[in-house]
């Protein structure tokens, strides 16, 4: 044997050597028949040099036989096998091996390809797992049962296999294009466009990467457009057309392709935004006119680019039926681009022609039925087609969608519904009956305008269609939901894909205007304008009048009068100056100065009143009567009330008006007129919201022009709660006045009077939300917003914790309302809060810093109202504090002196330059920090924490300018606080009993401490404090006259504390000792033992 060995492997190829080794081999073979080395090398004789294939196969099978594990013998018997094509043979050799042997790895190796080849994928797995352990690092093992698992349905399994295929040969092009494939199968377009990318740089010509890149940019284009990023979707169509061009020319005959570049041009004329600069064209007509024609040129484009691709992809494959539905969609569309195209309804159209292309080929496929009915002109085909289609398959939801909207086109209203009633409910998610049912119930008032809006915002979320997007704008108008972020959002979307519709860009500036954003809502009102003026429109002129009425309101709300004036004149001259229109007229007129005219038009509406409308006359009377209060006065306004006729008093919002108006009314003049009307209030929502009015009017009705009545209000508000309970709007008013107060306590009632069980997006001006409300209150008192106690008892008397949501709401609002600087603003104070609660954390710093960021770049605080300086006051202290936190005090400084600089009281602006004493104080440096308290001494302040924060800085850093200023000024303070004198007085005598503490002065302390303890009784730590400082002074001092003392104040401080408070009856027992009472020095100790919580006891226990 190992002499054949030799001469085999040294011989070279001479065929004599290799005959010598055959009868070394043929002699070991007889010696020891046992030995598969032997006729292993006889096999590569008989099949490598004698070319006897017979004997090879015998010698091969004796070798595997003898030796499973062998996998040169297995192998070459199999390839022998595989070249006279018996693979039954080959199977049966790699089973027998497999079954002798666990490590015959070569047969299930060799098994696992056969197997993938015959497509048995399950016993496949099981071969190619077996087979990996002996060879873990063949890549081709690794594809192979990554296809396995991929043709049984285990993507996850498949994805991991081809993944480990790529690591070890990185030009695994087969396993790159089928994860890229996998990926595309599992919605991960973004990852399988990176794998076909990285398959093309290996092989760029590789047609099945080229067509799973173009399908993936054409998926990934899709999720973009449902998201509304349609400029971004157009974009990626545009790679992906790009793709599938250049492998449709590098490869003509292969039809996929050219339908798949079909495909992504049709999706990109179906998606093309409209978008450009709206200031540009806004003044300039003609070119308006030109982005339209150039954006419907882009649209037309690649529609015919799309269909002449389809009809390529037919020529290649005529049999496809598919192709012909989808040449009838494209042309389709073609005609609906195609201004110029004229359609003779007496002769079939070509989307109609090819639509029964479809059905000549399929004529049971219910889907091409479905195309014809939603394509064709005739009503009679569209039933005829869809009632076939529903023949079919009489489940299929988008039939029965198409036939309710026929039924409704024709005036079958009932039969349209429950068509539509069977759609949904076979299909909740398609779209067109929830939009069809929203516009029926629109037009027959049958459900409410909110359950009409709902089912259209669920059609827009389904489908982003400009057409109901449109809907949902006008039922938005009805229901008051205009200004919410999902309208907004779809009337943007629908001027992109639109913008030739006037009525898209009327209803975007209508929800600019009800979003305050007036100057953008010209604009739009502008642009509807022009699309009136270059379309072929119906009824244009009415059109254009509604639109100019729009735009010079839109002006006249954002100031600019002159121009709302002359849009008015011009409606004047036409003749088509409406009621609306004289309302802007006059108010136009009043904003420029002009009152006499602005009255002679309010006469001219007041004599148009008998020919309105009923559902105008209300809202000319109102209009009439505001307009005559705010030019005239009270004293012409009141009579003027009193002359109309009573019968025009009939409607809920005359009767809001004049209420409003005798509210400001000492005499009450229209008291009269107005007890009558209120009977015409019959909804409990309007009872609720003229209680409300009758609150405000107690607010106002007091001799001083200075002050408001804020007990009254709320005595009133009180009441009338008791007979609405659930109003939220006065709850929160309510709340918004108690703040408003002076009194304490008043902030924890606010908080509990407002709820906060659903989100509050209502956007009328001057009311607040029970979020606001809350956040006010938190910011108001510590303990109430207050989120994690660091003591086992209450720190306030009140024991109140703010709503555990209270930022998150505010966060929720503030997200659906970005514009509302008041959330933003009461967001700030609250994380501020927060912040300075947990130490000033490192991530709400960030946050802190962020949100003051975007709130300072807000030119509204750059307005000279008192009420924005006063918010961009506080929030330049607020960044001053977080640098001074983070210990960036040259930034503290900036932001502190800019505060300083702003036009606001003395009484404000204390507290800047207090912030300035702080951190020059923190620097050492001493000469500014004087300066800075002489400052804040010559502005004062009514504020009793600001004198006390002084105060102590005067002892803490020792300044002897006049020691007694700080303790008169705080006195006076106090005096013009009103009822709380007792209390802060009782604070003040704390502060500085604890800063006599400080300098070890313990009978100051103690003489301030009894002091406070007198003018506040109810505070059981006050009296803590006072007994624990006599305790010290007879440890001290052996002063036994404070033993008594001592008593008396801890004794007291377990009769006032709602929960005991820690170490009070440990001094109690400790006093009670000394005074040489053992059984109340054993009760009292018993008794600080259970006031410790539960769990610090088990702690103790266990320790």
């Amino acid at each position: 044997m190992i002499q054949g060995l030799f001469l085999w492997d040294k011989g070279g190829e001479a065929k004599e050597t290799k005959e010598k080794a055959a009868e070394h081999f043929i002699l070991s073979a007889k010696l020891n028949p046992k030995n598969g080395e032997s006729f292993k090398y006889l096999g590569h004789y008989y099949g490598r040099v004698s070319l006897d294939t017979q004997r090879a196969l015998k010698c091969y099978k004796r070798a595997v036989a003898l030796n499973p594990d062998d996998p040169d013998s297995g192998e070459a018997l199999c390839n022998l096998l595989d070249q006279e094509g018996k693979e039954s043979l080959e199977v049966a050799v790699c089973l027998e091996a497999s079954e002798m042997s666990p490590r015959a790895f070569w047969a299930f190796r060799r098994l696992g390809y056969l197997q993938v080849q015959q497509k048995k994928w399950s016993e496949a797995v099981q071969s190619l797992q077996h087979a990996i352990r002996g060879y873990p690092t063949c890549a081709d093992l690794w594809e192979a049962l990554g296809l396995a698992y991929q043709r049984l349905g285990r993507f996850t399994a498949a994805v991991k296999s081809y993944g480990r295929a790529i690591e070890l040969d990185n030009t695994m092009i087969f396993a790159l294009v089928e994860s890229g494939n996998i990926s595309l199968t599992l919605g991960s377009f973004k990852k399988g466009i990176e794998q076909f990318q990285q398959a093309l740089k290996i092989s760029p010509d590789c047609v099945p990467a080229l067509y799973g890149l173009a399908l993936g940019l054409l998926g990934l284009a899709k999720d973009c457009i449902n998201l509304g990023a349609y400029q971004w979707g157009a974009s990626l169509l545009e790679e992906a057309s790009e793709v599938a061009r250049a492998s449709a020319y590098l490869f003509r005959n292969i039809s996929c392709i050219w339908k798949l570049h079909a495909d992504v041009q049709l999706a990109y004329a179906r998606c093309y935004p409209w978008i450009e600069d709206v200031q540009e064209l806004e003044s300039n007509k003609e070119a308006f006119s030109a982005s339209i024609i150039s954006w419907r040129k882009n649209c037309f484009l690649a529609a015919r680019s799309a269909r002449f691709s389809y009809q390529r992809a037919l020529h290649l494959s005529p049999w496809q039926a598919n192709i012909y539905a989808d040449i009838a969609v494209t042309s389709d569309l073609i005609t609906s681009l195609d201004k110029n195209c004229k359609q003779n309804l007496n002769a079939w159209q070509l989307a109609e022609k090819m639509s029964v292309g479809a059905l000549l080929l399929e004529g049971d496929n219910y889907e091409f039925w479905v195309a014809l009915g939603c394509l064709s002109d005739h009503n009679a085909l569209n039933q005829h087609a869809l009632i076939r289609g529903l023949q079919l398959n009489v489940s299929l939801a988008v039939a029965w969608g198409y036939l309710g909207k026929l039924y409704s086109k024709v005036g079958e209203k009932q039969l349209a519904r429950q068509v539509f009633d069977r759609a949904r409910s076979i299909d909740p998610g398609l779209a067109l009956p929830w939009a069809s049912m929203s516009a029926e119930s629109c037009v027959s008032r049958e459900p409410s305008s909110d359950d009409a809006f709902e089912s259209c915002s669920r059609a827009v979320q389904i489908m982003p269609l400009a057409e109901f997007q449109i809907g949902l704008t006008k039922l938005a108008l009805l229901s008051d939901h205009l200004s919410s972020s999902q309208v907004f959002g779809a009337i943007q979307q629908a001027v992109q894909h639109s913008p030739h519709y006037p009525e898209s860009h009327n209803l975007h500036g209508l929800v600019c205007e009800a979003r305050k954003d007036y100057k953008s809502a010209a604009i739009f009102y502008r642009l509807a304008r022009h699309a009136l003026s270059i379309g072929s429109w119906s009824i244009q002129n009415s059109r254009i009048t509604d639109v100019s009425i729009n735009l010079a309101r839109a002006l006249s709300k954002a100031g600019n009068a002159t121009d709302a004036l002359q849009e008015c004149e011009n409606l004047k001259t036409e003749g088509a100056l409406d009621e609306e229109g004289l309302q802007v007229y006059a108010f136009s007129l009043w904003q420029l100065g002009e009152n006499d005219l602005a009255l002679s038009v309010a006469r001219s509406l007041a004599a148009n009143l008998s020919s309105m409308e009923k559902t105008f006359v209300a809202t000319s009377i109102c209009f009439i009567c505001r307009l005559v209060y705010f030019i005239c006065g009270l004293d012409v306004a009141i009579p003027s009330i009193l002359k109309m006729p009573k019968e025009l008093f009939q409607s809920s919002k005359v009767t809001f008006v004049i209420s409003a108006i005798n509210a400001l009314d000492g005499q009450n003049r229209l008291g009269f007129i107005i007890s009558s009307a209120r009977c015409f209030l019959k909804f409990h929502e309007e009872i609720a919201r003229m209680h409300f009015l009758i609150a405000l009017g107690k607010l106002v009705k007091i001799e001083s022009d200075c002050h408001l009545n804020v007990h009254s209000g709320v005595a009133y508000l009180r009441k009338a709660l008791h007979m609405f309970p659930n109003c939220n709007l006065m709850r929160n008013l309510l709340g918004y006045l108690l703040l408003s107060g002076k009194e304490l306590n008043n902030c924890h009632v606010a908080t509990r009077c407002c709820k906060m069980d659903r989100l509050d997006l209502s956007d009328q001006e001057g009311l607040k939300s029970a979020s606001d409300i809350h956040g006010a209150g938190a910011v108001a008192c510590y303990a109430t917003g207050n989120s994690n106690p660091k003591f086992t008892f209450p720190t306030c008397i009140k024991q109140c914790s703010s709503h555990p949501g209270a930022i998150r709401h505010m966060q929720k609002c503030f997200h659906q309302k970005p514009w509302n600087h008041d959330s933003r603003y009461l967001l700030v104070l609250n994380y501020l809060q927060r912040a300075r609660e947990q130490r000033f954390p490192h991530h709400l710093c960030g946050i802190l810093n962020r949100l003051i960021h975007v709130a300072l770049s807000n030119e509204l605080y750059s307005k000279t109202e008192m009420l924005y300086q006063y918010r961009h006051f506080q929030l330049l202290l607020c960044a001053s504090e977080i640098s001074l936190q983070y210990g960036n005090h040259m930034t503290c400084i900036t932001h502190a002196k800019k505060a300083s600089q702003l036009v606001l009281p003395d009484d404000y602006l204390f507290f800047a330059h207090l912030l300035l004493c702080r951190v020059y104080a923190m620097k050492g440096d001493h000469l500014n920090f004087q300066k800075e308290y002489i400052r804040c001494l010559e502005l004062r302040t009514d504020c009793h924490v600001g004198w006390i924060c002084l105060k102590i800085m005067e002892c803490q850093y020792e300044l002897q300018i006049d020691s007694n200023l700080i303790d008169l000024s705080f006195e006076e303070c106090i005096k013009r606080g009103g009822n709380s004198w007792n209390m802060w007085m009782s604070v003040y005598n704390l502060v500085r009993g604890m800063i006599s503490l400080q300098k070890r002065d313990l009978v100051s302390a103690e003489e301030f401490m009894a002091q406070a303890c007198s003018l506040a009784g109810f505070e059981s730590c006050l009296f803590l404090c006072h007994g624990a400082i006599c305790m010290e002074l007879v440890r001290r001092c052996n002063g036994t006259q404070f033993l008594s003392r001592a008593v008396k104040s801890l004794t007291k401080v377990n009769e006032l504390s709602l929960i005991p408070l820690p170490f009070a009856s440990l001094l109690v027992a400790q006093a009670e000792g000394s005074l040489g009472s053992k059984e109340r020095w054993d009760r009292n100790l018993r008794l600080e033992w259970y006031n410790w919580p539960s769990v610090v006891r088990n702690d103790l226990l266990e320790s």
